[in-house]
């Protein structure tokens, strides 16, 4: 870990904890060596920063190439663990970096939703995160969060506000055997962001909540 990750990261839990009141629960589910995708909801630009805060092991996460335009960006976005992403390549160069992290026993944070979402519940995912999963076979972490977006991405070190990260057990996907078709991907990516919702109250779990309702023998989760 470098050192301005392990400072940044310790920074952040300082003022969350002492300007904030971030709730953290289940960091006993983190695997402490391996590959892991860790795979959370977006509600906020402070949901970063919030898993970086929570987690015990540096998170891998994947950047807009745009970000690395300067050289003081770049040392930044390295220091932090951030690697550069070229959008236009379709899914493709996210793809290699995130295998090519997991083969380096790295932890990478994925946000399938691919965006904020703009009403603070959850959004269809896209199927990036199941695919990765399915091609690796890196155990997936589910983590949901709220209350993120309580507070302003200026006013992240000085929250004021109480939110919570609930950061569920790890589980991989099934073994597919032959060619991985659209409705296995959307299976196995339903199962995930199932996960993810399960750690949510209801408000947040959006077009997951339904699903999660009819779904049997569903994690119990203290929601704080």
């Amino acid at each position: 870990m470098s050192f301005l990750y392990q400072s940044g990261r310790a920074m952040v839990q300082f003022c969350f904890k002492v300007f904030g009141r971030m709730e953290v629960t289940g960091q006993e589910c983190v695997p402490p060596y391996g590959p892991l995708i860790v795979v959370a909801n977006h509600i906020s630009f402070n949901d970063p920063p919030a898993l970086v805060a929570s987690m015990p092991r540096p998170l891998d996460s994947l950047g807009k190439k745009e970000l690395f335009s300067n050289p003081l960006n770049r040392f930044l976005m390295r220091g932090f663990r951030v690697h550069p992403l070229d959008r236009s390549s379709n899914g493709g160069d996210a793809m290699r970096i995130a295998i090519n992290l997991l083969a380096q026993d790295r932890a990478v944070v994925i946000f399938p939703e691919g965006h904020i979402s703009p009403n603070h519940s959850m959004q269809e995912a896209k199927a990036g995160a199941a695919f990765l999963a399915m091609k690796t076979q890196a155990p997936i972490l589910p983590v949901g969060i709220y209350g993120t977006e309580t507070f302003s991405p200026r006013r992240m070190l000085f929250p004021m506000s109480r939110f919570y990260v609930n950061i569920g057990q790890p589980f991989t996907p099934p073994v597919i055997e032959g060619r991985i078709t659209r409705d296995v991907v959307n299976s196995v990516l339903g199962m995930i962001m199932g996960r993810v919702a399960a750690l949510l109250p209801e408000e947040y779990q959006g077009v997951y909540g339904l699903r999660q309702a009819g779904r049997q023998g569903r994690d119990n989760v203290p929601l704080g």
